[in-house]
């Protein structure tokens, strides 16, 4: 993939120099350690909310769509109440079905196939 040459040597000038980071990313280094500390002190539980909750009470002014951010990018997030959500996983060595009515589903152009489920047909009832 090619890329433009001043992207190149831009890139490698902040590795090289870390304080010609924007101050956003800077700024996100820093919440990051402490999203992290009130994530783990509060035993892994705490949401966006409750982390950005304790921040300010911390006297850290962040705000809350920022914490939900980077705590995506973090890839942690807190616990939820109810059941878990199960899906179903199907089992690649079970028998398939065999297709009796010979589906063919290419196309060689838009709207030359369609499909439709006509389960809820309505039949011709005579009176």
């Amino acid at each position: 993939m090619p890329i433009a040459p001043s992207t190149y040597y831009s890139h490698k000038q902040i590795q090289r120099e870390p304080e010609r980071l924007s101050n956003r990313k800077k700024r996100d280094a820093e919440l990051i350690i402490l999203i992290r500390e009130v994530w783990e002190d509060n035993m892994s539980v705490y949401g966006a909310r409750k982390i950005w909750k304790q921040l300010q009470l911390d006297d850290h002014q962040v705000a809350r769509c920022t914490v939900e951010r980077l705590m995506r990018v973090m890839g942690i997030q807190g616990v939820r109440r109810g059941k878990a959500h199960k899906t179903t996983i199907p089992d690649e060595q079970q028998d398939k079905p065999l297709d009796l009515v010979n589906r063919q589903f290419t196309a060689e152009q838009p709207n030359q196939l369609w499909v439709a489920d006509i389960t809820y047909g309505v039949l011709g009832v005579q009176h």
